[in-house]
């Protein structure tokens, strides 16, 4: 064997994936088809097949079926489903505890972004937040205009970065202002749902101008079954006197991927804690109702310390009637007619179910905004959210060690809330934040402070909210993860027409792409992009040593065994084997003949037991 598999670089196919889950469903809806192009056999979707499973529950062209429309809805939905050859570069200069951490920030089109991640953290985040802009007619930027082509709308704007992402105000006046803030957020919303665990949920906040379109869109992408409350938060604590009702309040929106969604309680208010009024030897409790009479279903005589006898109706049965006065769970009044009560203890207290309003006890923007004002000693933002706020949805959408992400980062309240939640219950909670490199305005503070984009006030904001946590409290905080990797979105790291096979290229045409790798790209350009192509984690540990002159990168202890120099060695190869890899990666360059390629999969196959097949999944090339 002399030909070595490549390394798909692409994201997933968002289509695909969507045949793959029904595959999992209805695996009889399906048959195979010989592809064009390749001339291999696929599966695909046989629909008369599927339309006998759906029964009456199919319908093709009905003119009278309820569904949310706009304009740019098809287009927007095909970006979602759409792969991207972008990668995410490494800079190590701007983390803290590289090695180490296990939290991610990332920078760029969070779109682009999500589509990469969908490999490495596809049904393993609990929980999502997001806080996007509000479409009110003058902050909401906008980069998918997906209607005009590039030239048509580079040439009416003249604003695009250079990545080639076009930005404008949204302003009133657009004939689609409603339009192009659904066509933002909708493949979004879709290609977020599939990073989402079966019991994860998303928190989205939103106001007054799009809620109702949010919601829309909410119900069609994660189903109207799976909202699971629409949280009206005051966001302020003044009275602003402005037209007929003053505006205060926000919505927070919260859906679940399935009904599978688990939400944890949120602390006790002190209002919650005065009901524990009672005490006993076990300490504080509140009474719970046995005797109901509207509730309660049972029917025995007990009698009371004050010699009464009641028959009910109970709301629990006379065996566990008779366990709880055994075990000093009830709690006999001494008046009336001597009612008993049941025994809540404020020890055994899971917390507080949250209601659907959360008033200035959550938090405000103007806490917020002091709470970054107080760690940068300047404003440089504008109301972002209040580390309380955060602190409660995280508290309710995760579990100890989740996973928590927020792509429309701000200024990294989100990953504020997680440190300070871990740093209070122990957890381990770990934070990805996404967030688009918005330039902040020449005039503005942070810029004169030297702060050129949004994303570098999120950063220094983790490291100065860390640093605060941990002199707060120094004695819990020793194992406390407040570093983070960052990861910059850019374009491939591989020169134009490296997809093609090389029985498409002409001698000359080989030669030319014979290094395929950009100039200004390095190993850990390469490792990470391979990474994310192989469906790994981005925050695994990872070692490098040299043999040979030549480096060997190990990922996890040997989930991924890489090297990247020329004219690699037999020597280097059996030091790979030796590591018991998983998964094996080398570059073109690495080989300068075809004997080198095979000694290279009969060293594998004799060193870990490999088969041929094995051998030609387990090793890639790029």
């Amino acid at each position: 064997m002399n030909d070595i598999k490549r390394l798909d670089l692409n994201t997933p196919d968002g289509a695909q994936l969507d045949m793959d889950a029904l595959y999992q469903i209805a695996p009889s809806a399906f048959t195979e088809s010989r592809d064009e192009k390749t001339g291999e056999l696929k599966r695909v979707v046989n629909f008369d097949a599927l339309r006998q499973l759906l029964g009456d529950n199919a319908v093709d062209d009905s003119r009278e079926t309820y569904e949310f429309r706009w304009v740019g809805k098809d287009a927007a939905k095909a970006e979602a489903a759409r792969p991207t050859d972008k990668t995410l570069r490494p800079v190590v200069e701007d983390s803290v505890d590289w090695d180490t951490t296990k939290n991610l920030y990332i920078e760029g089109d969070n779109l682009e972004v999500l589509k990469l991640l969908q490999r490495s953290y596809m049904g393993k985040v609990k929980m999502i937040y997001i806080d996007p802009p509000y479409n009110t007619g003058n902050d909401f930027v906008y980069h998918d205009d997906f209607a005009m082509s590039s030239d048509e709308y580079e040439e009416a704007s003249g604003a695009v970065d250079e990545l080639g992402n076009r930005y404008t105000m949204n302003y009133e006046t657009n004939g689609r202002f409603h339009s192009d803030w659904c066509n933002m957020i909708y493949p979004r919303l879709m290609v977020a749902r599939s990073l989402l665990a079966e019991d994860g949920v998303i928190f989205i906040s939103i106001d007054d101008n799009e809620v109702e379109n949010l919601r829309k869109i909410c119900d069609e992408v994660f189903g109207e079954n799976n909202i699971i409350a629409q949280i009206a938060w005051r966001r302020t604590d003044n009275q602003p006197n402005i037209g007929y009702f003053a505006r205060v309040k926000e919505h927070i929106l919260l859906y679940a991927k399935s009904n599978s969604f688990v939400l944890g309680r949120l602390p006790l208010s002190d209002k919650a804690k005065a009901e524990y009024r009672y005490s006993d030897a076990k300490g504080l409790f509140r009474r719970s109702i046995l005797l109901h009479k509207t509730r309660g279903r049972r029917f025995y005589p007990k009698k009371t310390k004050l010699g009464n006898i009641l028959n009910g109706p109970w709301m629990v049965s006379e065996s566990e009637f008779d366990r709880m006065d055994k075990a000093g769970e009830i709690y006999w009044t001494e008046n009336g007619d001597g009612q008993p009560y049941g025994k809540i203890y404020l020890s055994e207290s899971k917390g507080q179910i949250p209601n659907d309003f959360w008033g200035i006890e959550f938090g405000t923007n103007q806490r917020g905004s002091l709470e970054v004002e107080k760690l940068f000693d300047k404003r440089y933002f504008d109301f972002p959210k209040p580390v309380s706020l955060l602190s409660n949805i995280v508290m309710l959408g995760s579990n100890k060690d989740s996973i928590v992400v927020d792509f429309f980062s701000g200024s990294a309240t989100t990953a504020h809330a997680v440190m300070q939640l871990n740093a209070e219950d122990g957890g381990n909670r770990q934070f990805i934040m996404v967030q688009l490199q918005e330039e902040t305005p020449a005039d503005s503070e942070a810029n004169k402070a030297g702060y050129k984009n949004i994303c570098e006030i999120g950063k220094e904001r983790i490291r100065r909210a860390a640093t605060k946590i941990k002199e707060e409290s120094p004695l819990t905080t020793h194992d406390l993860d407040t570093g983070f990797r960052v990861l910059r979105l850019d374009d491939s790291n591989f020169n134009p027409g490296v997809k093609a096979s090389p029985s498409e290229y002409n001698q000359q045409q080989l030669d030319l792409f014979a290094d395929n790798i950009k100039s200004d790209r390095n190993d850990l350009d390469l490792l990470f992009g391979s990474i994310l192509a192989w469906g790994l984690q981005l925050d695994l540990p990872m070692e490098t040593e040299e043999v040979d002159g030549c480096k060997i990168y190990t990922v996890n202890e040997g989930d991924l065994v890489a090297c990247f120099a020329e004219n690699v060695t037999d020597k280097v190869i059996e030091a790979m084997a030796e590591k018991d890899p998983l998964r094996v990666l080398f570059r073109d360059a690495c080989f300068d003949s075809d004997d080198k390629k095979i000694n290279l999969f009969e060293t594998f196959k004799q060193k870990l037991d490999w088969t041929e097949d094995e051998a030609y999944n387990n090793i890639r090339v790029i």
